[in-house]
């Protein structure tokens, strides 16, 4: 089933967010290698694809995963958790439904 893996940035966690980020993507490139991701990216703090020293605030992930438990145990290993980039992190049961 797929998971939606909302991700809310502390604030002024850019430089934590950029040393963090090789880990992060290299768990994401796993999933894609899987077939398992359908979507993953950054919320741009402002209106720009990037948004410089503004930084960023939070993520969103949609990846496939047998359970609601196994969702969360990732979503609660990923390295922008352990490095304090992430505030609050959500995980819900997603119903992809267009496009086909």
């Amino acid at each position: 089933m797929w998971f939606a893996i909302m991700a809310e940035d502390r604030p002024n966690s850019l430089k934590k967010r950029l040393a963090a980020r090789p880990e992060h993507l290299k768990r994401l490139q796993a999933l894609q290698d899987a077939g398992r991701l359908l979507i993953a990216g950054p919320f741009p703090a402002i209106d720009a694809i990037d948004p410089g020293p503004a930084g960023f605030t939070g993520s969103l992930i949609v990846a496939e995963f047998a359970n609601l438990a196994q969702a969360t145990q990732w979503a609660n290993n990923d390295p922008f958790v352990s490095a304090e980039v992430y505030q609050q992190v959500v995980v819900k049961p997603f119903r992809k439904t267009l496009p086909n």
